[in-house]
């Protein structure tokens, strides 16, 4: 009988490396030197309390927050000196807090608008795959985005941050103000999106939604990364069971 051990399963390849990053508001530190790993294909889940440092993290990645130390790269290029816009062209895609989409323009409209580093003719095919993703949204195109309910308007966003083709998406509370059976609906969808191939990080207050789907968590705590590892297992941990579940 073979007493070989077993071979270990390799890391996907890391498409984002973020290692020591530190950012400030005036004299406040926001980010104590923050490490995190995202890898090709991978569902990888930021959670934490209010302050926590979550969304600073992900608006330092896409550049909308300027970092103050540390390094960004996304597929082994270094990208700290890219501008916002520049991040976008090399494949970084936000939805934002709160979905920020424009109201009185056509939910098509807002869509074409995220594919605005695209040639015009790929936009076509681009809506096809996003009215076959999100059927709802083809069926009110031509409407005002404003009259899209919660749910749907948090689809509006995704949508049109996959208008771009990143090879890396953020999404910031995806579930904020949503009800209970619209939230395990987004889930859904960013469990389908990952399945697809498509590399996302995703900062979340409902730890156990985000978690129990993540190939890989991080608890942030005041600007720092406190604990991470497989999704299921942070979820299972019992600091963070009481510290964010209240089990």
């Amino acid at each position: 009988m073979s007493n070989m051990a077993p071979i270990p399963v390799p890391e996907p390849q890391a498409l984002l490396s973020v290692r020591g990053l530190t950012s400030h508001y005036a004299r406040i530190q926001a980010l104590h030197g923050v490490d995190i790993h995202v890898g090709r294909g991978q569902l990888v889940a930021l959670v934490g309390a209010n302050g926590a440092g979550k969304t600073t993290l992900l608006r330092a990645i896409s550049g909308v927050q300027p970092a103050t130390g540390g390094s960004v790269a996304l597929g082994g290029e270094d990208i700290g000196k890219f501008t916002a816009s520049r991040r976008v062209r090399a494949g970084i895609s936000q939805v934002p807090e709160g979905r920020q989409i424009f109201g009185p323009m056509s939910v098509e409209d807002n869509l074409v608008l995220g594919a605005f580093t695209r040639p015009g003719r790929e936009k076509a095919s681009s809506l096809d795959s996003m009215y076959s993703l999100f059927p709802i949204l083809g069926e009110k195109r031509k409407l005002p985005a404003g009259t899209l309910s919660g749910g749907q308007q948090q689809m509006l966003a995704m949508a049109r941050a996959l208008m771009a083709q990143p090879r890396l998406l953020l999404l910031d509370e995806p579930s904020m103000g949503l009800a209970p059976l619209i939230v395990k609906e987004i889930f859904q969808l960013i469990r389908r999106l990952r399945d697809q191939g498509i590399t996302i990080l995703v900062v979340e207050q409902n730890a156990r939604a985000a978690l129990s789907i993540a190939d890989r968590g991080y608890v942030m705590e005041l600007g720092r990364v406190v604990m991470s590892g497989p999704g299921p297992e942070l979820l299972l941990d019992e600091k963070v069971r009481q510290a964010y579940l209240g089990m």
